[in-house]
């Protein structure tokens, strides 16, 4: 939670803050990259009173953490994001007007982020900024091969790695003949029987 009283209410005042905070829970996309929980954040932010409320400018930086989509090596990425947004009075319409009394029947516009009792909280909107600025398709370099299809190698570290394809059509047949060529001759050296009469009837 982040404290306007010292800004105070006067449409134009400005002050400046420079943070480090501890990262939330799932910040980032879950099961691709982000900012460990725990991890420090840095905030420079600027707080702007307006008439409706208190505009808040900052940029947050921290390291986020992930692991590459095509070889699934650990990656880091220094991340830096920028964003804006706009905090309001809860007793002030869209104009910056007190309001008088609140209808009963009125409810507040969901995407409204409000300050109360003077204090606001930043972290659904760190939250929506830091996962804008990650990749959906973290690599660990921009041309990383990946894997092997085959046996899961991992093809940067051996380049020339490769496997003799064989065409499944014959592979039973290669099978086939391997088992032929064993059978050719029996333990006396001569020729099967099966073989020795298909001879014959051939003659």
């Amino acid at each position: 939670m982040f404290d306007t009283h010292e800004l105070g209410r006067r449409p134009g005042a400005l002050q400046r803050l420079t943070r480090e905070i501890d990262a939330p829970a799932d910040l980032g996309i879950a099961g691709v990259i982000g900012v460990p929980e725990g991890a420090p954040v840095k905030l420079d932010l600027r707080l702007e009173s307006v008439m409706e409320g208190v505009l808040v400018t900052g940029t947050a930086r921290a390291l986020a953490e992930g692991e590459c989509v095509r070889c699934l090596e650990p990656v880091e990425q220094q991340l830096e994001t920028d964003f804006q947004e706009m905090f309001s009075y809860p007793d002030a319409d869209d104009r910056g007007r007190v309001k008088a009394e609140p209808a009963d029947d009125a409810e507040d516009d969901e995407d409204t982020l409000f300050i109360e009792d003077g204090l606001f909280d930043l972290e659904p909107v760190l939250r929506d900024a830091v996962v804008l600025a990650l990749p959906m398709q973290p690599v660990c370099q921009d041309d990383c091969p990946g894997l092997c299809s085959q046996c899961g190698a991992r093809l940067a570290d051996d380049p020339d790695h490769h496997h003799d394809a064989v065409d499944i059509r014959w592979a039973a047949l290669q099978g086939l003949a391997g088992s032929l060529e064993d059978g050719e001759k029996d333990e006396s050296g001569e020729a099967p029987e099966s073989t020795r009469a298909a001879e014959k009837q051939e003659k």
